[in-house]
């Protein structure tokens, strides 16, 4: 069975509660006043455009595929977090599956998100993904934030990573996807959440717990305290709590992903 047809067809259970994706306004957006420049370029990989953000020295063998959230390769906050990574030590491509049409600040989710189904999605991100084990990458680590947590879970499901890591992550399908995942899947995930994420809601987390608690191949979440949706991505300065949550959501995925990278 092709991937793509597998991917569609883990999708296809009976449904349990569909993780609402959030509206544009929900998200927060890290001031541009003195923010740090991206360290990465964009490239075209197997003809999708890629933010490509690579460290002095890395093993070629590994990369992390960065699933950004709705607001695509033009938010510098999905630019910047990628480079975290790269500073890391690891080669970090964010391939760009929305097709060049991220949504913008304000724009309304639920118009946009009727164009960007998983058929319209997993295409580019399949050729990407393609791409890198034809030149020789051997292990990838996915990390997904809101709308690319759901296509985290997917290629876990469908064992076609290493490892993954997803932040308040949005449209999984609770706790049927959780159900495939541990059926049939041996890729360690971990799951970063917020207490005031009106879409990942602290109870559908601790339902996912429930799901995942037995699931051999391995499983954490970590909970953050005072902070919504999105904030693995954006936080603002002056507000400590999002500054150490954000901190904190990439690191415990940083750790993750080394524990399970060989």
């Amino acid at each position: 069975m092709h991937l793509l047809t597998l991917i569609c067809f883990v999708a296809a259970t009976v449904r349990g509660i569909i993780v609402p994706q959030a509206e544009a306004e929900a998200h927060f957006h890290s001031p541009v006043v003195n923010a740090p420049l991206p360290q990465g370029k964009n490239v075209t990989i197997n003809g999708v455009l890629t933010y490509v953000s690579l460290p002095q020295a890395y093993d070629s063998t590994q990369a992390v595929l960065f699933l950004t959230d709705v607001f695509g390769l033009p938010s510098l906050d999905n630019l910047l977090l990628a480079d975290e990574f790269a500073a890391a030590g690891y080669a970090t491509y964010a391939p760009d599956y929305l097709n060049g049409d991220a949504i913008p600040k304000g724009g309304n989710v639920t118009k946009w998100i009727a164009n960007h189904g998983e058929a319209q999605t997993t295409p580019p991100l399949l050729s990407v993904i393609n791409a890198l084990k034809a030149q020789g990458v051997k292990q990838i680590a996915a990390t997904g934030y809101c709308f690319g947590g759901l296509y985290t879970v997917r290629l876990v499901q469908n064992n076609t990573i290493t490892v993954g890591t997803v932040a308040h992550p949005s449209l999984l399908d609770v706790p049927n996807d959780f159900e495939v995942m541990k059926a049939q899947s041996h890729v360690p995930l971990e799951i970063n959440s917020a207490e005031f994420d009106t879409g990942f809601t602290p109870t559908l987390a601790v339902e996912t717990d429930a799901v995942m608690s037995s699931y051999s191949a391995g499983y954490m979440r970590r909970h953050f305290s005072a902070v919504g949706h999105g904030f693995a991505v954006g936080a603002d300065p002056n507000n400590p709590a999002q500054v150490a949550a954000k901190k904190g959501a990439f690191y415990t995925s940083l750790a993750w992903i080394q524990e399970h990278l060989e």
